[in-house]
């Protein structure tokens, strides 16, 4: 079974059930049926009502713990009900009612010349920030697709609009309709190829009969390429992650929020910030470090890349740590530079660790649509890449950029930005995307 078929078969032969007609016996058989269930009804017990579920307030000793500050020495002593603040950074109590116990780290800049990032935590909702149920998960896919969703059924809804009639005119419409919704020219190219065959096979005369097939074509390809999209994490020994990506994309911001997510899954977390190019970079990992209460690797800006590597692949094997994650550095129009420091990091990974590094992952901006695949056409010529961390989607209209990767590029996406929160950072889930960018179509 397709993955169209998994996700909107059983919601189609629901619909069509219901116009099925009844015989007279059968509805004789639903009467006593219906009779048996209301005499029933008086046996069955009354529900009990659950106590709500009671959490517990998040305390100044575990917001200190959390961001882990060096603040100078105060010119006053702090009281003991005063909550910790780190410098620079805004807190906001959102509610007169709220207690000093629990406050928010609203906002965090880390600014250079080359890129500028927000970092925002959440302190109200640690204690379970990274516990969602798959329903709430479906959910931040359906609201973080708004845009995108909202691309496509502009254009298909003015695609149908426009033609009532199927003709050639209206498969290049198609077409040009799909590349313009960021799905990419081959995937564009190859629906309508097999939608002009089909069409003539069915006979379809009206381009309603279409509808559903083009969304069908497009889901079942995107299903076909059956790429892996789970992180390749050790069971045993170190995980070491390499992330690659121009600056601006969200890398740095990716890597904080995944160490923030394995440190709260017990794991032993390191980060090596191996883009010494840019002194903001090497600040605002060490920031990220300091506020999931990781520790950073680092050395002076123009220090050498693989020397950093060496130096956090030594701590992490001598202190049994699980996981490296390793900042690179980002500079494509230097790409032979660039190049050369990728190759020399990658030996001195591999001279340790032979079966390393176990994720190559490219970051990319959602927000950048058809550029972002040139990127990645790039990095793949300088690294291997094993996936794809697709940064910003919920302030994109461009989010079909994701068909265009896997069916283009044949790389997996294997982590989706959901939006600034620590939690937002997600596993990428085909079912939950396809449903929340399709849906309404159907």
């Amino acid at each position: 079974m397709g993955l169209f078929d998994r996700l909107f078969g059983k919601k189609k032969q629901e619909e069509t059930n219901h116009d099925v007609p009844v015989s007279e016996n059968q509805s004789s058989e639903i009467t006593e049926a219906l009779k048996n269930e209301k005499e029933n009804e008086t046996t069955k017990l009354p529900e009990v009502n659950e106590e709500p579920v009671k959490v517990e307030k998040v305390t100044d000793e575990s917001i200190s713990k959390m961001i882990d500050p060096e603040p100078e020495i105060p010119a006053e002593p702090v009281s003991e009900n005063e909550p910790i603040i780190s410098e620079n950074v805004e807190v906001e109590v959102t509610d007169e009612k709220v207690s000093s116990e629990t406050t928010k780290v609203i906002e965090k800049k880390v600014t250079d010349e080359d890129e500028e990032e927000e970092i925002v935590i959440d302190i109200d909702a640690l204690a379970n920030i990274f516990t969602q149920s798959r329903e709430e998960t479906e959910k931040k896919y359906e609201q973080s697709l708004t845009l995108t969703r909202k691309t496509f059924s502009d254009g298909f809804n003015e695609l149908f609009a426009n033609f009532r009639t199927v003709d050639e005119e209206f498969f290049e419409e198609l077409e040009e309709t799909l590349i313009m919704s960021d799905v990419g020219v081959d995937l564009a190219m190859e629906v309508t190829e097999e939608l002009r065959k089909e069409a003539k096979l069915v006979n379809a005369k009206s381009t309603d009969d279409l509808r559903q097939l083009i969304i069908e074509k497009i889901v079942d390809k995107f299903d076909g390429e059956k790429l892996p999209t789970k992180l390749n994490i050790q069971t045993d020994g170190l995980s070491v992650f390499l992330f690659v990506g121009v600056n601006g994309v969200g890398k740095t911001t990716t890597i904080g929020k995944l160490a923030a997510r394995y440190k709260n899954e017990g794991k032993k977390v390191l980060l090596a910030a191996a883009d010494t190019f840019r002194a903001g970079a090497i600040d605002q990992l060490v920031e990220w470090g300091n506020r999931s209460g990781v520790e950073v690797v680092t050395k002076p800006a123009g220090s050498d890349p693989a020397a950093v590597v060496f130096d956090a692949l030594a701590k992490a094997k001598a202190e049994n740590y699980d996981i490296l994650l390793v900042d690179t550095a980002g500079r494509l129009q230097n790409k032979d530079n660039l190049m050369k420091e990728l190759e020399k990091i990658g030996k001195v990974i591999k001279r340790e660790i032979p079966d390393a590094p176990h994720e190559t992952i490219l970051a990319l901006d959602a927000t950048t649509g058809q550029n972002a695949i040139q990127q990645a056409k790039e990095f793949s010529a300088v690294t291997p890449i094993t996936g794809i961390a697709l940064t910003k989607l919920d302030g994109s209209a461009k989010g079909g950029i994701v068909l265009s990767i896997v069916q283009s590029l044949k790389i997996p996406v294997k982590l989706i930005g959901l939006g600034e929160k620590l939690n937002d950072l997600q596993d990428f889930d085909e079912e939950f995307f396809v449903r929340g960018l399709f849906k309404e179509l159907l």
